[in-house]
């Protein structure tokens, strides 16, 4: 983990609220702490544990929770090997959703063809309903999350084809 990435997560942690945020690899320790209200500033502390190999960089956050299921899946002729496929991540963390709202049909199904730009689902944090626009162009392979279920920052949402 990179200092950028150590400090995006600071910020992102006095934004959301919460009053602590502990954060543990096999190599490093990272815990976030805000203020109660009487301290508005946050302090952090990292601790790196020393071991044998370099630190290798995370490639998500690691939920409480187990992991959602994934929702949906293609025919029996899916390719067992996800490596050709782009996956799509969350940025925040936050609640997913496939609707805009619960009467209304859900962003992509598994098949859908999507643009760069184009809106595959909702991610609510704080209150706040965040849309999750795609970066490339290409074809939903899989769904990685259920409907309404938590998600990490950098969580896998998405498997696209991209030819």
């Amino acid at each position: 983990m990179d200092i950028k990435e150590i400090q995006s997560l600071i910020k992102f942690v006095a934004k959301s609220g919460a009053t602590e945020v502990k954060l543990e690899t096999d190599d490093i320790k990272i815990t976030i702490r805000t203020g109660d209200g009487n301290f508005k500033g946050a302090t952090t502390m990292v601790q790196q544990i020393p071991v044998g190999q370099p630190i290798a960089p995370m490639s998500h956050a690691q939920p409480e929770a187990p992991a959602a299921q994934p929702v949906e899946s293609t025919s029996k002729d899916t390719v067992k090997d996800d490596s050709k496929y782009i996956t799509i991540k969350s940025p925040i963390i936050g609640t997913f959703y496939r609707k805009p709202s619960p009467d209304k049909p859900v962003f992509v199904e598994v098949g859908s063809e999507i643009a760069k730009g184009d809106v595959l689902c909702v991610i609510e944090a704080m209150k706040l309903f965040n849309d999750i626009e795609s970066e490339v162009s290409g074809k939903i392979v899989k769904v990685l999350v259920e409907d309404s279920s938590p998600v990490e920052f950098d969580q896998p949402l998405f498997l696209v084809d991209p030819s």
